[in-house]
């Protein structure tokens, strides 16, 4: 197996000093021969966004044939939580190699640049989606991370793509019994934690949050607590001093996903949310995966798909996209419970994840798609 990826800048939008230093050091993880291209760091802005993607795909065309000009393939899988133009490099790889390419849509463009104002031009928004459509054509296999996904591909993919419903899946670190406490949080009897963990970013919807944690500010024994780093962190830490909330809602940064598990051992309930558009009730966010083996209750405020998945399971509270007053309605309502009410609600989110996440079952199903793929090659 080898990687084609580009140097390491991702979150903080530099390149990491270790990397500058030894490059050498990061050609290989865990046995997997990882091949990387120069680019553009990702810096602040959305126009040095914009140049990063644009950079990895210009140099991973060009460069990666050349690196890879000895290897020889059975079959490519892009992954694409986002930008979609790493499936340039892709197509481009499947037409060097003549093997079959799948490609992994964890983020639907041009519909997600809309949501988050990226792109408010209908002419440029045209224009992505007719290099989405052409990515599309070059693919052999579809792979759509919730099944809302399947009808939006489709628009773009053309009714004879095939298409397949493949969803993320929990790390194992997170099922891990026997967890230390994470030393960074404060361990205080009688308090209800919700911990937020992951991408602090605009999908998110901060400003909901942040007014539900201030309407809730009477209700002392309540505290915040955000795991994680995004382009807005600097915006929440301003927020939480402008609105004094500095005593219920504590930033503790990023760490490794090793160490999440010992975070969320001081969480009564675990915090997920997108802002309300239509593209983020078509999405089922991968961190949901992670929330449910776990075993902790989830709180969400979202719609659609990733909703129902929490509400049919009866694995937490879910509440309308955007909407604070029924957010902190859900928080009361969970607070309210019984230790044990709490526990069997964790503990069906925990059934839900081993029933339809299953790591083991995924990766088997994705076998056999590429085995087939393998045998029909590249029409």
């Amino acid at each position: 197996m080898t990687v084609l990826t580009g140097w390491p800048n991702y979150p903080d939008g530099q390149f990491f000093r270790d990397f500058q230093e030894n490059p050498a050091l990061f050609d290989e993880y865990k046995g997997v021969m990882v091949v990387r291209v120069p680019i553009l760091p990702r810096g602040q802005g959305g126009l040095r966004l914009m140049l990063n993607y644009i950079s990895f795909a210009l140099s991973a065309s060009l460069l990666g044939p050349w690196l890879l000009r000895r290897k020889k393939f059975d079959t490519i899988i892009a992954y694409e939580p986002s930008p979609i133009t790493v499936g340039i490099p892709a197509a481009v790889m499947r037409a060097v190699k003549c093997v079959p390419l799948s490609l992994w849509v964890l983020d639907l463009w041009p519909e997600t640049l809309a949501a988050i104002g990226v792109v408010r031009s209908k002419v440029m928004l045209k224009l992505i989606g007719g290099m989405v459509s052409s990515i599309y054509d070059h693919c052999d296999l579809i792979l759509a991370q919730s099944k809302s996904f399947i009808p939006q591909i489709a628009k773009y993919a053309g009714s004879r793509k095939r298409i397949e419903y493949f969803p993320s899946w929990a790390e194992s670190v997170f099922a891990k019994q026997d967890i230390e406490f994470a030393p960074e949080i404060l361990l205080k009897s009688g308090c209800f934690s919700i911990m937020f963990a992951g991408n602090i970013g605009e999908s998110q919807d901060f400003p909901a949050i942040l007014a539900a944690a201030e309407q809730l500010k009477v209700h002392s024994h309540i505290r915040w607590l955000i795991v994680g780093d995004g382009r807005m962190s600097g915006w929440v830490s301003e927020e939480i001093k402008k609105r004094g909330l500095e005593s219920y809602v504590l930033m503790l940064g990023r760490h490794p996903v090793e160490r999440m598990p010992s975070f969320f051992k001081h969480a009564d309930a675990l915090l997920l949310s997108l802002k309300d558009d239509p593209i983020f009730a078509m999405t089922i966010p991968g961190k949901l995966q992670s929330y449910l083996a776990a075993g902790i209750p989830v709180l969400a405020m979202l719609n659609g798909e990733g909703s129902d998945v929490i509400q049919n399971a009866k694995a937490g509270f879910a509440c309308p996209a955007g909407d604070h007053n029924a957010l902190v309605k859900a928080v009361l309502k969970l607070s309210a419970m019984s230790s044990e009410e709490r526990k069997a609600m964790g503990m069906r989110g925990t059934a839900l994840s081993e029933a339809d996440f299953s790591r083991d079952k995924l990766i088997d199903q994705l076998e056999g798609w590429l085995e087939e793929l393998q045998i029909k090659g590249v029409h």
